[in-house]
């Protein structure tokens, strides 16, 4: 990311969301951005996700300029190099876990979709729940589930957005300990956005935005395989 900066405009002038960020992660990189609440996290997140555009600036991922793709072809790269998981999970509620899981393979006609997801719903504790729809789940059950959905890709970067935001103590605990396993077995890029500091002291770069700016990036890039 290359001094990227986002602003706005209405009838009362223009507001600069963020201002000259300018940052990069290595491989298997472990990366907490924290600040106070409308301090622009999120949007940076979107922007890193090629979600939303920024004003100015440039954004990397994977050696590709997600601007200078149309949308279309940017979809495509984020639905082939990123995965998300939310505060809110984000699943879709028609679907069994194990179609929830299934549903970005069969989307980019990936074959053997069945037996990917269910592997992964495996791996996360969820073996017994694969034919469960999300309202009978509890809100720890459905993160594994949106952390099996988004890691069975096997992404080369992975959003999180406050993960842990809906869960009690114990539950968010025993989620980040899934994330990070998972993020050391794959060999994931992980960014989460989080107002807990412990769970901020845990990855390798903690990057502190404040009024859209970062202010303090601390830690060290992990040397790329």
């Amino acid at each position: 990311m290359s001094h990227v900066g986002k602003s706005v405009t209405d009838a009362t002038g223009t507001l600069d969301i963020l201002s000259d960020i300018d940052f990069s992660l290595s491989l298997k990189e472990t990366a907490a951005i924290v600040g106070a609440s409308g301090s622009g996290k999120s949007t940076l997140l979107s922007i890193l996700a090629g979600l939303d555009t920024p004003s100015r600036g440039t954004v990397f991922l994977d050696g590709q300029d997600l601007f200078a793709l149309d949308e279309d072809a940017r979809a495509a790269l984020r639905a082939q190099k990123v995965g998300f998981v939310f505060q809110s999970f984000q699943l879709l509620g028609n679907l069994t876990a194990l179609e929830n899981v299934m549903l970005p393979l069969e989307l980019l006609g990936l074959p053997h979709a069945r037996q990917k997801a269910g592997e992964m719903l495996e791996r996360v504790g969820l073996a017994q729940r694969l034919k469960h729809y999300p309202k009978v789940m509890s809100g720890g059950e459905q993160q594994r589930v949106a952390l099996a959905r988004a890691f069975v890709m096997q992404p080369a970067v992975l959003l999180a957005d406050e993960p842990t935001g809906s869960l009690d103590f114990a539950t968010g605990e025993k989620v980040m300990e899934l994330m990070f396993a998972l993020n050391r077995e794959l060999g994931t890029t992980l960014v989460l956005v989080t107002h807990d500091a412990a769970i901020a002291a845990r990855c390798e770069r903690k990057l502190t935005i404040e009024a859209g700016r970062l202010v303090n990036d601390t830690g060290r890039p992990v040397p790329q395989a």
